[in-house]
């Protein structure tokens, strides 16, 4: 095995193990400074995080207005109030060491005004910012103007070549280091590209010696890369440490903290995690986003794999493989091949009544519940993406201009619900592709590990 040297991070010297920041409340102030506090990169979510009232108890997300940029406002306010309160946890629990740093989703809508807001007055309680799910252009400057880290989360050179030579350049100085986050392992949203395959996975470490070839070329020499996506063990990655082809290089742990005493998820999904099997997350592009993600296989994600297999295709007029009238919502005919009427007949004598049409031409089938329950989420939305699929929710024009999607779902409802207390069957459940190592990991054999215990385990590269 390996050392594995402290390294600059952030402006201090530190063990390069770093929490990942996940999405909703899947990390919060207390994991971030307890992985702080043993020398090492805890990370908060910027993401709708909690805030709390005075006598510590969670003011749980509430909009009062009608309509939806009134609503999306509140979001941007709700979110700034919910960082200032994690970060400020985070400091007290890290009593000073190591490094804290935020993680912000770039398609957020209003994220350059949240991120803004809150690096305004959480001066000396913020060391970085790490910034995925898009292209982050002013990310640098931004982060920049408070004198804080920043680190892009991109899955190519090509990505962080397109960001440098747009922006980046400008903003050396504070450029902390590169995240390289794997699009087949990593949990939660991924970036792989419309030019690679989902089902053909590449090799991390060529992608990281490109990466560092680039980041050569242009002066980055120093500049740390973070490995993230599929990071379980160090001694998983030995040829990666001391390797002068991939120079300085730090490890980003996404899904293994979850499983924590610090780790804000309920006992319920922990106790999942827990008992998942290889080959349980999958890879799909249901989010509202239109990026792919992965997640744990359960009744909500297999409801949506079920709808889009019965998907139907159609045509506004008969051809000569599309012959078949199919009514559709509103008594609008439309007509399809003799194959897909029988299954469409079949879904909807079923009990999938409700034919919606999608943005590309074909139809899915709903049970009447659960078009009301798409309804009703869709007149609840608080604007959360910069462009949603699901809700036609636009942050520029107040609408994408396309059908909303029946394919997708509400994400801000799902991750909200499940990171406080709900339903672990009935909403998404984020993992990463090494999420079934947990069954088989000696760590969890005698129930839950502090922080502190985790991190002892994996500096032995176990």
């Amino acid at each position: 095995m390996k050392n594995l040297n402290p390294i600059m991070i952030s402006g201090k010297e530190v063990f390069p193990l770093i929490e990942g920041g996940k999405g909703i409340n899947a990390s919060d102030g207390k994991s971030c400074g307890a992985w702080a506090k043993e020398n090492c990169v805890g990370t908060f979510s910027g993401v709708s995080p909690d805030f709390y009232d005075d006598n510590g108890n969670v003011i749980f997300e509430k909009y009062l207005n009608k309509d939806r940029p009134s609503r999306h406002k509140e979001m941007v306010e709700q979110s700034i109030k919910g960082c200032l309160a994690q970060a400020q946890i985070a400091h007290e629990v890290s009593g000073g060491e190591g490094r804290i740093h935020m993680n912000m989703l770039w398609e957020l809508a209003g994220s350059q005004q949240i991120l803004t807001g809150v690096l305004e007055k959480a001066k000396g309680l913020i060391n970085g910012v790490t910034c995925g799910a898009g292209l982050p252009y002013n990310l640098g400057e931004i982060a920049s103007k408070f004198g804080v880290y920043y680190y892009p989360i991109v899955s190519s050179a090509r990505a962080f070549q397109v960001l440098w030579k747009r922006a980046y350049n400008r903003f050396m100085e504070y450029l902390g280091g590169v995240v390289y986050e794997d699009p087949w392992l990593a949990g939660g949203h991924n970036g792989l590209s419309n030019a690679e395959d989902p089902n053909s996975p590449q090799t991390p470490y060529n992608r990281l010696v490109e990466l560092r070839r680039l980041m050569n070329s242009l002066g980055l020499e120093e500049k740390p890369i973070i490995l993230a996506g599929g990071v379980w063990a160090l001694e998983d990655w030995q040829d990666y440490i001391d390797n002068p082809d991939i120079g300085k290089i730090a490890f980003q742990f996404g899904t293994r903290p979850m499983i924590t005493k610090e780790s804000p998820i309920s006992d319920a999904w922990k106790k999942l995690m827990l008992q998942v099997k290889k080959g349980d997350v999958i890879l799909q592009k249901f989010s509202p986003t239109g990026f792919f993600s992965s997640a744990i296989k359960n009744s909500f994600l297999s409801r949506l794999m079920e709808r889009k297999q019965g998907e139907v295709e159609f045509s506004n007029e008969a051809t000569a493989d599309k012959t078949e009238p199919l009514v559709i919502g509103a008594g609008k005919t439309v007509y399809v091949s003799v194959a897909d009427l029988e299954k469409a007949n079949n879904q909807i004598n079923a009990g999938y009544s409700i034919v919606k049409e999608t943005p590309d031409n074909t139809v899915v089938f709903l049970q009447p519940n659960e078009w009301s329950q798409m309804k009703e989420d869709r007149k609840n939305c608080v604007g959360c993406l910069s462009q949603c699929q699901f809700s036609s929710w636009s942050q520029t024009k107040g609408s994408t201009g396309r059908l909303p999607d029946p394919r997708s779902y509400c994400i801000h409802k799902t991750l909200y619900d499940v990171s406080h207390n709900g339903s672990i069957v009935d909403n998404l459940l984020f993992a990463g592709h090494q999420v079934y190592r947990f069954a088989t990991d000696p760590l969890y054999r005698n129930g839950v590990p502090s922080v502190k215990e985790l991190i002892e385990r994996i500096k032995q590269g176990k």
